[in-house]
């Protein structure tokens, strides 16, 4: 596949709008660890090489392990996740997927069990960030596998 636009390039100011948002997000109290965890979840659904690539590196870095990477996505039926992040990635998926208009009820009450208000916020802006970059990155066609460890870290 043949990159269509390179955004570092023609698209700076882009750019620039959706690092203020990962800007936001550094300062989180929701655990980068968690974050990067939704990232790569969203970007399974989405089907972004892209970002499966660079949050798979950064989560690794971080010491995520191999068998955690490969069962996120089956994570209902895997042992190996927190409630906290169980219903953190329940919160991300509904999120992510409005086809039927709606979020439930029962998936916001049990995100309410775990987060605070701020951190839901914090939460539902993460997967916003994370479609952006898996739209943008899917319809330019951006290459996969380069991406090296902290390459985009913003730092709170």
């Amino acid at each position: 596949m043949e990159q269509r636009i390179n955004l570092y390039e023609k698209g700076q100011g882009a750019m620039k709008a959706l690092f203020g948002l990962g800007a936001y997000l550094a300062k989180s109290r929701i655990e980068k660890h968690l974050l990067d965890l939704i990232s790569f979840r969203v970007s399974q659904i989405n089907g972004c090489a892209y970002c499966l690539d660079m949050h798979s590196k950064d989560l690794r870095a971080m010491g995520e392990t191999e068998q955690r990477l490969y069962m996120l996505n089956a994570w209902r039926e895997s042992p190996v996740y927190t409630d906290r992040e169980r219903a953190a990635f329940a919160w991300a998926e509904a999120v992510n997927n409005l086809n039927d208009g709606r979020v439930s009820d029962e998936v916001f009450h049990e995100v309410r069990r775990q987060f605070t208000e701020e951190e839901i916020v914090d939460l539902t802006m993460e997967v916003i960030s994370i479609n952006a970059w898996n739209r943008i990155n899917v319809a330019f066609r951006t290459p996969a596998g380069d991406y090296q460890v902290g390459q985009f870290a913003v730092h709170a």
